[in-house]
């Protein structure tokens, strides 16, 4: 069975809060309209919660556990693309597709609680609220724009300038003992680097005293060493 405490503030508090919601002027009664004829959904650890190439009709708030969005690549790699925690809502762009499918398969990482909301319910409140789709517009040109640097990033940045970065990006959100999200062969598909350079760079770090640990755990020993790496294929805004 999967592992979820069913207590925790109700849907409609979860959704209030995110960030999409927050600032407007009734959060909880946009909240509401999201949240009309919604389902819960509980998966297993590895349950895929939709295909890639399904039909687009929810998209989902995270009540508890973690969940990853990821697609494979034609040698049979898996590439995840984002964990997503509590709170966080996922595919809500694919809301507003034309083709209307999700463009990737989404999974739960752990035991999974979350609820489907519906797209027709999106739309409408996007229609009642316009600055919840203010909102919303801002938050995906938001995502183009950190995609399109990420496609400069990845063809710009060297291995070691894309590994300090990642790691610096989770010291800021873990502090000095990350947790990588990823698999060791993920994260290095998800850098764009064989994965065999990957653990030549973590296995000379750690020689050299700026990281120690092994598999996921790691101490970042040296951070001012990978912040000076990660700064020199980062941009300014």
């Amino acid at each position: 069975m999967t592992n979820i405490n069913p207590s925790g503030p109700p849907p409609t508090d979860l959704l209030a809060r995110h960030p999409l919601l927050r600032d407007l002027p009734s959060p909880s009664d946009v909240a509401a309209q999201l949240l009309r004829g919604a389902a819960p959904l509980r998966a297993e650890s590895g349950q895929i919660l939709f295909d890639e190439g399904d039909e687009a009709r929810h998209y989902l708030l995270v009540a508890a556990g973690q969940a990853e969005v990821m697609r494979y690549g034609y040698n049979g790699d898996e590439r995840v693309f984002r964990v997503f925690e509590p709170g966080q809502l996922m595919a809500e762009a694919a809301m507003f597709m034309p083709h209307g499918r999700y463009p990737m398969q989404a999974r739960a990482r752990t035991g999974f609680l979350g609820w489907r909301l519906g797209r027709a319910e999106l739309h409408e409140a996007c229609r009642r609220w316009p600055d919840l789709a203010l909102t919303l517009l801002a938050s995906l040109s938001k995502s183009l724009y950190d995609q399109v640097n990420k496609v400069d990033w990845m063809t710009s940045s060297t291995a070691p300038e894309r590994l300090a970065h990642y790691l610096m990006d989770l010291h800021a959100r873990q502090g000095s003992t990350v947790t990588l999200p990823l698999s060791q062969r993920q994260l290095a598909a998800h850098l764009g680097i064989r994965a065999e350079t990957l653990s030549r760079l973590l296995n000379d770090w750690q020689a050299q005293g700026h990281i120690s640990g092994k598999r996921r755990e790691w101490a970042l020993r040296d951070p001012a060493h990978l912040s000076r790496l990660a700064t020199l294929a980062r941009r300014p805004f």
